[in-house]
């Protein structure tokens, strides 16, 4: 039985979709072709997110879904916070600044003590009540500004075409980005498309954008692709990179930021 490629990854998806899991060696036999031509039809199929590569074959995607914001502020919460110290650090007085959704932006928020004059614009709704609190007692100074757009309820969120062309008119000194993965092949994505394209907004609009994430987001990849590593200029993490990325973060300019150190 021969086919070609095409033909070959629809029966192999056909496959999958009943059983599951597939063999690479058993497709090899099944359609007469070498284990390496099976290899390029899982890693094509694989690139479209229809399935996923495993040892000796491939399983069905899983389609991961995005947790509601109160869930995502219960994990990794001593990760988050040391991500927020550090990310912090690098805010000077009267920055202009745009601070992304996300439990791990929402720290950055908490560590502005001591900052002057600074102009905030965010599209996250925690971000923006607890500027206002800090307003209200007087730790913060400067003005904020929110976002304003389509409401998400279940992340407490603002995007879509109207925040898009709110934030047109803005340029920053830094934007403080949230992605759900970083990885060295597909750059930076998200579980929302709206969510994705509006943080691509948000990065051309900066001098500097810095990716904050925690180690659970490395090397993953989402559904929706925001940039590409190359496209923003730190990633601040709490742990340090592991040895594959040290190479490609130097020639692309990337700065690695993480509690013990920098890269």
């Amino acid at each position: 039985m021969s086919l070609a490629s095409e033909e070959r990854k629809e029966t192999i998806m056909t496959l999958l979709n009943e059983r599951g899991k597939v063999i690479a060696n058993e497709l090899s036999l099944l359609f007469e072709v070498s284990t390496e031509t099976i290899r390029r039809d899982l890693d094509e199929l694989e690139k479209e997110n229809k399935l996923k590569k495993v040892y000796g074959g491939a399983v069905k995607f899983k389609v991961e879904v995005e947790p509601p914001l109160l869930e995502r502020e219960a994990v990794h919460v001593e990760a988050k916070r040391k991500i927020g110290i550090l990310a912090a650090g690098l805010i000077e007085d009267n920055d202009v600044i745009v601070v992304d959704e996300g439990s791990t932006a929402l720290q950055i928020i908490h560590c502005l003590e001591g900052k002057q004059h600074l102009t905030i614009l965010t599209n996250s709704v925690p971000a923006l009540m607890l500027l206002i609190e800090f307003q209200k007692r007087g730790t913060f100074n400067g003005k904020l500004i929110f976002i304003g757009g389509e409401v998400s309820a279940k992340h407490l969120r603002v995007s879509g075409p109207i925040a898009e062309k709110v934030l047109e008119g803005f340029y920053v000194n830094k934007s403080f980005v949230s992605v759900d993965g970083v990885s060295l092949e597909n750059g930076i994505t998200s579980y929302d498309y709206e969510k994705a394209v509006f943080t691509r907004q948000m990065i051309r609009n900066s001098e500097m954008a810095i990716v904050v994430a925690d180690s659970s987001k490395i090397d993953k990849r989402t559904v929706a692709k925001i940039a590409d590593l190359d496209e923003i200029h730190m990633i601040v993490t709490d742990q340090a990179p592991s040895p594959k990325w040290k190479a490609p973060l130097q020639k692309m300019a990337v700065q690695w930021i993480y509690p013990q150190g920098e890269i």
